[in-house]
């Protein structure tokens, strides 16, 4: 190791008058002197004049470089990402002349350090150091914590004999033997709480949607099923009942907003096909991943095992979001003959996307046209039941005790996205640990920001009516009347069953605003709609936009 490297900078190398030093094992070497200067902040004082000391052994020679770029990239990013996932979660663990080394805590830390704060670490490096510097990242446990340096040569580091002996009670006292009475607490503090709570609702908001296992976790038993994605998810049971050539339909095409589930059934395909057939070989894959893998192929001059990989060995194509190949041209050029390959072979193809094909720029016009070959399926925003049930599952699942007016308030309140959904109930339950107390209504609007001024009013009987005949461009008298046309009957049983499930109103005073009708005859309404909402994608997607939009 050089002398130019600049402990100076991190490092107290000012003599402590009067302080022994702590190295007593073997003959001073040459670096002796320097190991009493860079390690003084272990403190040692005359046993002779006192019987306490403080002992600062476990402490890593590295933290004083570690807080100043802790201390630097806290004005870089948000205070809450810099709590979640820098503070007290990653260290330096060894460093040389060329390279640092940090270890972190969790493998989500990790992935997300080093995928969205890397350049901004490596600038604080060269700012602190004067120069550039490798970064490498280790997993919590996957090493042993050596703290040591690795240089260019062989030659020990100047740090070694103290850190090899630094768990061991060099400093042979009676004093040192003596028992604290000092008891010291180390349950979380309040602030800790509060961090961990956030970190919790973060990982799962920013869990990668990216595919490349397949996860037993994502089945049908645990997909709620609603008008919203009936025809999805009966699509994909088709598909992992016989997929292929003897299935229904061998190119299939999910297509819906970030949040809605497209994921979820992808994966509850393969884990289908799995186990109805097994002797089928199936690649779960995004468009991302499937993109740098054809990369590293023409990099490593592997093109043709990258192709035979695909058009020899894979049954079963999944790729989640398609999209992302938009403007890249050489990867839609492969994409395309390995679709016209395994589409010819009859094998199954599964594509996700958050629009339809037909709305994707950037994506090559005889590829949009082969998306469509097979069927295309929208997943619209749950509906309002969809959305109360996905909560009680969550609450199951996370074994939370939830009153069913906090799940209704939390339902009405975010209707955009079922990943949304269930991370309020991960705030929620994390806070209500926090301050240990039962979760309640006012608890919901607070935490999750569902403040009463920015709400919408209480769906009414006259609301939803105004809404329907908005929508079904039919007058709000003819929608009230004894009218029988088809199109009114229709748009007044929709009524009926929003005013249901919606406003929450009676049978009778259904009928009642509706021209005084009896409640046998809202009661049909309402259950001929329920019926439709099965296997009538149209009047799912009717129902789920009034429902949204009251």
């Amino acid at each position: 190791m050089t002398t130019d490297f600049p402990f100076e900078k991190f490092l107290n190398t000012k003599k402590t008058s009067g302080s022994p030093s702590p190295i007593k094992a073997g003959d001073p070497s040459k670096n002796d002197h320097l190991l009493n200067d860079i390690f003084n902040h272990n403190a040692v004082i005359d046993t002779s004049q006192t019987e306490v000391y403080e002992d600062h052994s476990d402490i890593s020679p590295f933290k004083p470089i570690t807080d100043a770029i802790f201390e630097a990239l806290k004005d870089k990013i948000e205070p809450i990402k810099y709590n979640t996932f820098i503070k007290n979660k990653i260290q330096i663990e060894s460093l040389d002349e060329e390279k640092v080394v940090f270890n972190a805590h969790t493998q989500f830390i990790l992935n997300t350090v080093r995928s969205s704060y890397l350049p901004i670490i490596k600038s604080i490096l060269k700012e602190l150091m004067g120069e550039d510097y490798a970064i490498e990242f280790t997993l919590n446990g996957d090493s042993k914590a050596s703290h040591h340096f690795e240089g260019k040569n062989s030659e020990a580091s100047p740090f070694s004999k103290y850190l090899e002996n630094s768990h061991e009670n060099v400093f042979e006292t009676e004093n040192n033997k003596k028992k604290s009475s000092f008891t010291l607490d180390l349950s979380p503090t309040k602030v800790e709480r509060q961090e961990k709570a956030k970190s919790k609702y973060i990982e799962h908001m920013e869990a990668s949607d990216s595919a490349k296992i397949i996860d037993p976790a994502k089945t049908f038993d645990n997909f709620i099923v609603g008008p919203s994605n009936n025809l999805a998810f009966a699509t994909a049971h088709a598909v992992a009942d016989d997929p292929g050539k003897a299935g229904k339909y061998p190119c299939v095409y999910f297509y819906s907003d970030s949040g809605l589930g497209k994921t979820h059934l992808l994966h509850a395909v393969a884990n289908g096909i799995f186990k109805n057939h097994p002797e089928l070989r199936i690649c779960l894959i995004s468009a991302r991943d499937f993109m740098k893998e054809l990369i590293n192929a023409y990099k490593d001059k592997k093109l043709s095992e990258f192709q035979i990989k695909y058009t020899e060995y894979v049954d079963i194509l999944m790729i989640d979001d398609i999209h992302e190949l938009k403007n890249k041209n050489s990867t839609q050029e492969e994409f395309f003959h390995i679709f016209n390959f395994l589409h010819d072979k009859g094998k199954q193809l599964i594509f996700t996307s958050d629009k339809s094909p037909d709305k994707i720029t950037g994506i090559e016009e005889r590829i949009i046209t082969r998306l469509q070959w097979g069927l295309v399926v929208d997943i619209q925003k749950p509906d309002f039941e969809t959305r109360t049930a996905i909560l009680k599952k969550k609450a199951i699942d996370l074994d939370l005790f939830i009153q069913d007016d906090v799940l209704n308030l939390i339902a009405s309140s975010i209707k955009t996205s079922i990943r949304e959904l269930e991370g309020s109930l991960i705030r929620l339950q994390a806070h209500a640990e926090l301050i240990e107390a039962e979760i309640d209504s006012e608890m919901a609007r607070e935490i999750l920001k569902l403040q009463a001024s920015n709400e919408k009013p209480a769906s009414t009987l006259e609301s939803v009516c105004r809404a329907a005949s908005h929508y079904f461009k039919i007058p709000v008298a003819d929608l009230r009347s004894k009218a029988r046309s088809k199109e009114v009957v229709k748009a007044r049983h929709i009524s009926w069953y929003l005013s249901k499930n919606i406003v929450g109103a009676t049978y009778d005073e259904i009928g009642q605003y509706y021209s005084n009708r009896d409640h046998s005859s809202v009661i049909h309404g309402v259950n001929k709609i329920s019926e439709h909402l099965k296997n009538d994608p149209m009047i799912s997607k009717d129902i789920v936009y009034l429902e949204n939009n009251i």
